[in-house]
């Protein structure tokens, strides 16, 4: 078996791709219900404390910019490129990304007075920047050091502070230090839906840190002259310390996403380790990769796909149909009404108009992907 890391005709690690592939298709999924009345219990978010499957797609997908960072670098140092030039990709980078979500959230009405400033995208150009910073800057043992040092004061930090009228370590939507941040920094530009805090707000950027950088670490172990088995091995035994520090850790700090707790960030890229490991196993050890298309077509045009995705949404939802009964319903509605609720129970269908969505885009995605178009930022 060679050390050398497997890679498709795209030059990229076919695993991280159908990684990526595999969490932006999750994201999808759960983003564009037919109906927010009826999902299944495992496409919404925890109520707040807790977790479900939704509540690994982010933190994946934040792990697996990590990931990337070292993977990327060392072609460009390997292709001959400078740390000025590697600093100004970061840069340029960065400010696309953060651009990007902040379109997002304005579009199609650009209300500059309440567009709310945070977002997924926000956060990832966020920690995309401070992560490549600190890899570029530091050896793997101090980014261990920065990893334990972030989860330690981030909980600190909530558990000893308290925000004005509640109690000291309160870990509530309103009580919480974070939230009372996000609140008086952000005003009118905080989550709309979240009122009294932000998912995506400042403090938790802190642990959200800690996330990328345990991907910077896997990165960095995936480019070692070890077996690809000794990797594999190490991945699932990391992953698994993970799981156990936050599940134990989780009695005293909660596993909360909107937090983005400590122990949140252990348990979560725990599980994103394992997931890693056994892709990397099956499609880059055992050569089973026929099953994974799909997911590789996704994973090298994710960008493109959650930014299309969204437009579409909000323009299915902003668009009114007149019908003749002088009724205006909106496209979205129409469609779910009409193709899907009027033969399925309310949660089916809600589910079977999130795959139509994604089939959909997967047929655009692998139009780009036939013709090597491979949309970057």
């Amino acid at each position: 078996m060679t050390n050398t890391l497997t890679r498709g005709a795209t030059g990229r690690l076919i695993s991280l791709d159908v990684f990526r592939g595999l969490t932006i298709a999750g994201m999808v999924l759960v983003n564009n219900p037919g109906t927010w009345g009826h999902i299944y219990w495992p496409l919404a978010h925890a109520e707040w404390h807790g977790w479900t499957p939704t509540d690994l797609i982010f933190p994946f997908f934040l792990f697996i910019v990590g990931v990337a960072i070292p993977l990327a670098f060392g072609r460009r140092v390997d292709a001959g490129g400078t740390q000025r030039d590697l600093y100004l990709k970061v840069i340029k980078r960065t400010l696309i990304i953060f651009a990007l979500g902040l379109f997002l959230n304005g579009f199609p009405y650009f209300s500059l007075s309440t567009i709310r400033i945070p977002g997924v995208l926000q956060r990832i150009a966020v920690c995309y920047l401070l992560a490549s910073i600190i890899f570029l800057k530091t050896r793997v043992r101090t980014q261990i050091v920065i990893v334990a040092a972030l989860l330690l004061v981030y909980w600190l930090l909530m558990a000893r502070l308290s925000a004005p009228g509640f109690a000291t370590g309160d870990l509530s939507k309103e009580g919480s230090v974070a939230s009372f941040i996000d609140r008086v920094v952000l005003g009118s530009h905080i989550w709309s839906q979240g009122k009294v805090y932000d998912p995506e707000g400042l403090l938790s950027t802190i642990p959200a840190l800690a996330t990328t950088l345990l991907g910077v670490l896997t990165g960095q172990w995936l480019r070692t002259t070890k077996s690809n088995y000794e990797k594999v091995a190490g991945m699932f035994v990391a992953g698994g310390c993970g799981l156990v520090i936050g599940w134990a850790w989780n009695p005293f700090f909660p596993i909360n996403k909107s937090l983005w707790t400590s122990s949140y960030v252990l348990f979560t890229g725990g599980l994103a380790l394992q997931l890693l490991a056994f892709c990397y196993w099956l499609i880059d050890i055992k050569d089973y990769r026929a099953w994974a298309k799909p997911f590789v077509v996704f994973g090298v045009n994710a960008i493109a796909l959650f930014v299309g995705t969204g437009i579409m949404a909000k323009l299915m939802g902003i668009i009114k149909i007149p019908l003749v009964d002088g009724s205006r319903p909106a496209l979205k509605n129409l469609i779910y009404s009409g193709l899907f609720a009027s033969w399925a129970p309310p949660k089916v269908a809600s589910l079977t108009f999130a795959i139509a969505f994604i089939l959909l885009w997967l047929g655009l995605m692998w139009v780009l992907y036939r013709r090597k178009i491979f949309i970057k930022v």
